[in-house]
Formats: C-alpha cells, structure tokens, sequence
C-alpha cells in the first residue's frame, strides 16, 4: 500500500500503486486507458473536483465524496456512493454485489456503452451531487446472515471498486478474508488486516493465494 498513488492524473498513466502490477502493461488502469480517459473527459466536464482516494480517482463535490472511477479486471466501473437514493428511469445502476447495501454502479466494458450512455451518466452525477447537497440520509443497514467486521465494511461502502471486487470472490474466498479481519481483537489491528489485504482482494485472489 506503500506505493499507492496520491495524485489523481497518476492513476491514468500508471495505475493505482495498490498491487505488483503497478506502473507495468499489465495494470488494469492502462488495458483500460481508452474508457477510462473518455469517462473521465465526462465526468469531469460536470465541474466535480477529482482527488485520489485508496489509490483511485475520487470525484467531489464541495469536499463530498460523490463517485470513484476505477478499472477492475473485465471492466471499468463508475460508483456512486450514495447509489441507493438515486432513482434509475434507465434500469442501468447495479449492485456491486449481492450484499452490497448503499453504492450502486454503472459498468462499461467498451466504448460503444460509453457513447449511448453518455447523457445518462451526466443525469445521474447531477442527482447524486444533489443528493449530497440535500444531507438526505441513507436508509438502515437490513441485517445480514454474513459478520463483516465494521473496520472492513466501511471500506465497501466507501469504494465500490473493492466492494465489487470482494464480492466477485467465490463465498470460500469471502468467508476467509472476513474471519481473517474478526480475528483482530484490537480495531487498530483489524484495519491494518483489510488495508493489507486490499491489493488482494482487487486483483481477486484469496488470502492465500498469490499474485500472477
């Protein structure tokens, strides 16, 4: 996590500093350049600020985290982080993954879905910033059969790129990251376990498997 970038512009030519494959041909942001810089060009041009935030580009709006633009292995994901209060005429937010509760995605795997999407991702970046300006409030967390440690479930429903990530491992892969992370007595502890494990999960590998 050492190497994860600080500056937004960084992610686009290099990658997010998050695993080995940084800076290397290899990087998910680079095979995605082409979406990912048309995609930027738009969400830009809505006049939110971009930031880098765990070592992705973050989009804000008056120091609100409002999207996140990442590349995942077959795809390049725009993440809206209150996702659950927008409303979606088009039917073309999804869940990053079963369990997931607030953020809701929209998944681009060309540049064709880009292109007839367009003004509809420009509609839905203007609702969620008003959203965010409106302080309305998230509805409750239902409960769940699944312990994710609290440390832990504040990253996913803080990046959709790791919640959809974790949420694509196989149930096996999931059970064992979340009783890796309760094992930590201390929340000291357990926050140092999923910042550790983060590079793991976004290359969708298990705790114990080992990078390509």
């Amino acid at each position: 996590m050492s190497n994860m970038i600080r500056d937004p512009s960084e992610y686009f030519s290099r990658g997010c500093g998050r695993c080995p494959l940084f800076d290397t041909p290899r990087c998910k942001a680079k095979r995605w350049a082409l979406p990912l810089a048309a995609l930027r060009k738009i969400i830009r041009s809505t006049g939110l600020d971009e930031e880098a935030k765990w070592g992705v580009p973050v989009y804000t709006d008056r120091g609100k985290n409002i999207l996140i633009l990442s590349a995942l292995k077959d795809l390049v994901s725009v993440g809206f982080l209150k996702g659950v209060l927008m409303s979606d005429p088009a039917q073309v937010l999804e869940k990053p993954g079963p369990n997931s509760h607030i953020d809701r995605v929209l998944r681009f795997r060309d540049m064709k879905r880009i292109d007839e999407l367009e003004e509809t991702l420009r509609d839905h970046i203007r609702e969620a910033v008003e959203i965010e300006r409106s302080g309305r409030k998230l509805p409750p967390r239902p409960p769940s059969d699944l312990e994710v440690p609290e440390e832990f479930q504040s990253v996913l429903d803080g990046d959709p790129a790791i919640s959809a990530a974790f949420y694509a491992l196989t149930p096996g892969r999931q059970k064992g990251y979340l009783l890796y992370f309760a094992g930590a007595k201390q929340s000291v502890t357990r926050s140092s376990r999923v910042e550790k494990c983060i590079p793991k999960i976004l290359d969708g590998i298990g705790l114990h498997d080992r990078f390509d």
